[in-house]
């Protein structure tokens, strides 16, 4: 006998506050200090673009992709990329910070809607491997959640019927929306929930939730720039997430999975403000070198190794704002000097790559 679909509660659901106000204290606290250390920037292009390639890379590994955040840095720098899956991959890494970034714009005159959430599948799989499944566009016959190879009968999850995802999503669209919930950061965790288990698209379900977690603690002015994301603590911790997923949809135990999501908030909220200190401190630190460059163009190129820690002339040239290639090629000589960033080695002689291994190793850790 076939399982049946699950139809997930209409929201709001009713949570239980008293049993993790602890929780939910400490989420806040973390992502307000965020927020202070992330004010502090000078110029938060500085963090905000590598931090983005670090989530599209740690969300799509979630999917099974293989690209490393290097190889990705790598690849904006010119190098040529001769594997094939690897090239596939880090073209859905960059889709993904590509569909952030659309999000974050839209955010500026809009609501968190269903357009928008289209929108972000379409981004997302407008790769080669994303062609077949339907991008920008819900899902029109039934899915289901197993092993490789299994059964619907074999299933572990098996979503709603097509033929209810687009109430189900004005639901989901009016409480992000809404009020209702009593705090925002149950609110989303909550909302991740729902989206999960509609599971509206045949594929890229997870990272567009996952998407969304940003792009809401951005729309509600919890961060003043989206730089707190969660797939990092995901994928360390997997397991839990799944579980605590379907636990929320066998046995509505909604409640053990907010109290995750918030734990996970407070470990992303205090690791992203540490990388945040890193960074502004080190910046503050090559700054007072700057005079010894010699140059007026120094600082911008200063700032632009931080936005692109791995780099050619060519990939650097528009953010140092450098239009002179003598003038670039000789700052860039006077920074490899000074240890700021090395030569990668490679047999070419054009076409040279830079790394700034400072920062690398500070968005890395």
């Amino acid at each position: 006998m076939q399982a049946k679909p699950f139809t997930p509660k209409k929201l709001p659901r009713k949570i239980n506050y008293e049993n993790m106000i602890q929780e939910i204290t400490s989420a806040h606290r973390a992502i307000a200090s965020l927020d202070a250390s992330l004010n502090h920037l000078p110029n938060p292009k500085i963090l905000g673009k590598t931090m983005q390639t670090k989530e599209a890379v740690l969300s799509s590994k979630i999917e099974g992709t293989h690209a490393s955040l290097n190889e990705v840095l790598e690849h904006e720098a010119k190098v040529i990329i001769k594997d094939e899956n690897k090239q596939e991959d880090i073209n859905e890494i960059t889709s993904y910070r590509d569909a952030l970034n659309h999000g974050v714009q839209y955010l500026q005159t809009n609501q968190i809607d269903k357009k928008l959430i289209k929108k972000l599948h379409e981004i997302l799989l407008r790769t080669e491997r994303g062609k077949n499944k339907t991008p920008g566009n819900f899902r029109e016959k039934q899915v289901y959640i197993g092993s490789f190879g299994a059964s619907i009968n074999e299933a572990s999850f098996i979503p709603p019927e097509a033929s209810q995802i687009d109430r189900l999503v004005e639901n989901l669209e009016k409480y992000l929306n809404a009020s209702s919930e009593k705090d925002s950061l149950v609110q989303v965790a909550v909302a991740h929930y729902q989206f999960e288990a509609i599971h509206p698209f045949l594929d890229g379900n997870g990272r567009v939730g996952r998407l969304l977690i940003s792009l809401f603690l951005y729309k509600e002015k919890l961060l003043t720039h989206p730089f707190l994301y969660l797939s990092e603590f995901f994928e360390k911790n997997r397991q839990d997430y799944y579980a605590l997923l379907s636990g929320a949809s066998e046995v509505g135990d909604i409640e053990s999975w907010v109290k995750f999501f918030l734990y996970a908030l407070t470990v992303q909220a205090d690791k992203a403000k540490q990388t945040s200190d890193e960074v502004l401190a080190l910046h503050t630190k090559l700054k007072e070198e700057m005079p010894k460059m010699s140059s007026v163009y120094s600082y911008n190129l200063l700032d632009a190794i931080f936005i692109h820690p791995v780099f050619s002339t060519s990939s650097i040239r528009k953010d140092s704002k450098i239009k002179n290639n003598q003038t670039l090629f000789n700052l860039i000589d006077k920074f490899k000097k000074a240890g700021i960033v090395r030569l990668r080695q490679t047999a070419k002689k054009r076409n040279k790559i830079y790394i700034f291994d400072d920062l690398v190793e500070i968005i890395n850790s």
